[in-house]
């Protein structure tokens, strides 16, 4: 007669520990990679936590300025183009432009491509539309949550190496004059532990109406990149 095999409650403890891990490890691996994702995304998924439908209104696609339409002003009212960092250190020394650090509302990324520095009125700009985003989702279970700076003032050095990794990075953009940075649409540093869809589209929007009701107020100029998933914002 055959001996049964009996799995002791340690062996089973081990082997459903070992299956959470396994399932973690793949669905994360297809999971975006970003600070609210991983075990939190997993649990999401696993869970099948639901949705909350916010009322608001569609504001992105009201963000098209072009940019000949403002770039002449833009590099009217900003600094002279910069060469490379040192020479954007040179400004920064002469108060010409201002270092730019995590604030109410919103956090500057690590920034590959571009430098944490606006000039006086694009850093009164970016301060004006975290005070009023963090204002706006005042209300909600999502209060809290910071949106992400993922771009500011360029140099000619940097985007002539951007520019061999992305043909769309324009050689006369208002990123040189710092006045311009970028805003993603598509992460967030969100203090709700389950952050859903409907979350992160409830955020966009937010975002995106108070970029518009500046915009409407001639505080800025902004643009829907759909492609580049960020709100591109340049002060007037």
């Amino acid at each position: 007669m055959s001996k049964r095999i009996r799995v002791k409650p340690l062996g089973w403890a081990v082997l459903s520990l070992t299956g959470i891990l396994i399932s973690f490890l793949v669905i994360s691996g297809i999971s975006p990679k970003d600070r609210n994702e991983g075990f939190r995304w997993y649990i999401n998924k696993t869970l099948g936590k639901g949705c909350i439908s916010y009322k608001q209104s569609i504001y992105s696609r009201k963000l098209k300025d072009m940019l000949p339409d403002y770039i002449s002003r833009s590099s009217a009212s900003g600094i002279s183009r910069c060469a490379n960092k040192g020479e954007l250190l040179k400004k920064a020394v002469r108060g010409e432009v201002r270092r730019v650090r995590d604030g109410r509302g919103y956090e500057i990324e690590d920034l590959s491509h571009s430098y944490p520095y606006l000039t006086r009125e694009g850093k009164v700009v970016l301060k004006e539309i975290g005070r009023r985003y963090r204002k706006k989702i005042s209300g909600t279970n999502l209060r809290g949550s910071d949106f992400r700076v993922t771009s500011m003032t360029r140099t000619s050095e940097i985007t002539r190496k951007l520019r061999k990794s992305n043909s769309n990075a324009s050689g006369n953009s208002p990123h040189f004059y710092g006045n311009a940075f970028d805003i993603s649409y598509v992460r967030f540093s969100a203090k709700k532990w389950f952050v859903t869809d409907c979350d992160k589209y409830y955020l966009k929007e937010a975002l995106a109406e108070v970029i518009w009701q500046m915009r409407e107020e001639k505080m800025c100029w902004a643009t829907y990149e759909i492609n580049q998933g960020c709100f591109h914002v340049v002060a007037r």
